[in-house]
């Protein structure tokens, strides 16, 4: 595996404007807002940008609240390539999109290229929140389950699926508990030509299931290797937030569930390029192909 630093870089409908003072500016299309962001550590480069700023997302007392310095929409649409999305602000201070997943869109749309055998591979997105990961598989033609434990996240990822164009039945959405869902897969021997998951460090099903990453990961990385059908062509992409864990972590995890032999594939951060050149953190990732 190699080490590998995602870097995502600005494109039409997003930019990351400056950074600093635990903040972060951005552009999602037409409008430029302000979030917290605990790496900026350092000091705003372009202060004189943040004016442009139409509302910002502050915590107070345990609570977080979107402060708006003019009346926007509640939603509005943004593009990536030929697809399309609905931004909204959230009680969490999320957009529905994230930015520094592009370079593996761009991956997951390579696979699709260059190296999926099969014509309509069936894909799983566990965790798939808004659906952009599964759209981006959709779009290439594959078949693709979407489980998520949100009905309003489902909801949502509908709506983009609907704006990105995709076909009536391209894209499975389900409420699921994501570990439930892969253990009642692999008892059944379902198989999968592509897995792709986003698991955070603590959440809860559509049944009150509890999510702790530090308990439940491995057994569902045990869960999804009876998933995985590791033809050639078949991938796996795992990305992590805020759980305190490096990239080398993840990378060890999946090798002690996945055969790493006959696969070539990455692991490292994921992280943005602001305007000024300077690279914001965001994440990390491990991915990889069977060959």
């Amino acid at each position: 595996m190699n080490n590998l630093n995602l870097i995502s870089q600005p494109w039409p409908d997003y930019e990351l404007l400056d950074s600093g003072d635990n903040r972060k500016l951005e552009r999602f299309g037409k409008f430029t807002i302000v979030r917290p962001e605990a790496q900026a550590l350092w000091n705003p480069s372009r202060p004189e940008l943040w004016k442009q700023a139409v509302a910002e997302f502050k915590w107070s007392e345990g609570k977080g609240k979107w402060h708006k310095k003019k009346e926007i929409p509640d939603g509005w649409r943004m593009s990536w390539d030929d697809l399309a999305f609905a931004v909204r602000l959230t009680s969490f201070k999320h957009t529905g999109i994230f930015p520094e997943q592009a370079e593996n869109w761009r991956w997951i749309q390579k696979m699709a290229d260059d190296s999926w055998p099969i014509a309509n591979p069936k894909i799983l997105n566990l965790f798939g929140y808004t659906g952009v990961a599964s759209i981006v598989a959709a779009k290439t033609g594959a078949n693709v389950v979407h489980v998520d434990a949100s009905r309003q996240s489902n909801a949502w990822a509908k709506e983009n699926a609907e704006l990105s164009g995709i076909a009536a039945g391209s894209i499975k959405f389900l409420l699921e508990d994501a570990l439930k869902f892969a253990e009642r897969e692999a008892r059944r021997g379902s198989k999968y030509g592509g897995i792709i998951l986003d698991p955070p460090a603590f959440g809860r099903g559509p049944k009150g299931e509890v999510w702790r990453i530090e308990e439940h990961l491995p057994q569902l990385l045990a869960a999804l290797s009876k998933l995985l059908d590791r033809k050639s062509g078949s991938f796996f992409l795992l990305n992590g937030y805020a759980a305190g864990y490096s990239p080398q972590s993840y990378l060890q995890a999946a090798e002690s569930r996945f055969d790493p032999k006959n696969t070539k594939g990455e692991f490292g951060e994921l992280a943005i390029r602001e305007s000024s050149g300077r690279i914001l953190p965001q994440g990390i990732y491990v991915r990889f192909c069977y060959t």
